[in-house]
């Protein structure tokens, strides 16, 4: 990678992992952002890998950075941080499988992926215990939070990023 090409992409995916993390903090100051039906606004930018590789470690990190506010503690800083990096990676090698020019398999592993890995990380710490119960109303409580955050915000930001004048990748 020529020197001009890697500062892009340090600056593309320093500008992701904010942008995450902001958004993360924003959802939390609103009493969104963590728990069992979770609707982050940082998952819309789960999209960005199908656009960029530089994305991938961009979500990652902010991923990272937004759940150090997570009352899960070190567990979700870990596991939910680990579920973004799958999806993202899964995200990116997927963009170009289309439906009428939507990446919809990609927007789909932030919603598997978050809601295997957090629903079970959010089953764990129920006052019950964890439990098959559990887990699955868990999984599917992050799972509708992931669905509306990356179809209903994330296929609007991919149409505009799309269709948009500028080069921002």
């Amino acid at each position: 990678m020529k020197s001009k090409q890697k500062t892009n992409f340090l600056v593309t995916g320093g500008l992701i992992a904010a942008l995450y993390a902001v958004a993360t903090y924003f959802s939390a100051a609103l009493g969104l952002a963590y728990g069992g039906i979770q609707f982050r606004f940082s998952e819309a930018l789960t999209i960005l890998p199908a656009f960029t590789p530089a994305a991938i470690p961009g979500l990652i990190i902010g991923c990272f950075i937004g759940n150090l506010g997570s009352p899960f503690g070190v567990v979700d800083i870990l596991l939910g941080t680990l579920a973004t990096a799958l999806a993202a990676v899964c995200s990116y090698y997927t963009r170009k499988i289309t439906l009428k020019g939507l990446p919809l398999l990609s927007i789909f592993f932030p919603v598997l992926f978050n809601a295997v890995i957090v629903g079970t990380e959010v089953a764990y710490f129920l006052p019950e215990g964890i439990s098959w119960i559990g887990f699955w109303i868990c999984a599917a409580e992050v799972a509708l939070g992931e669905l509306v955050m990356c179809y209903g915000l994330g296929i609007p930001l991919f149409l505009i990023l799309k269709n948009s004048k500028s080069s921002l990748f």
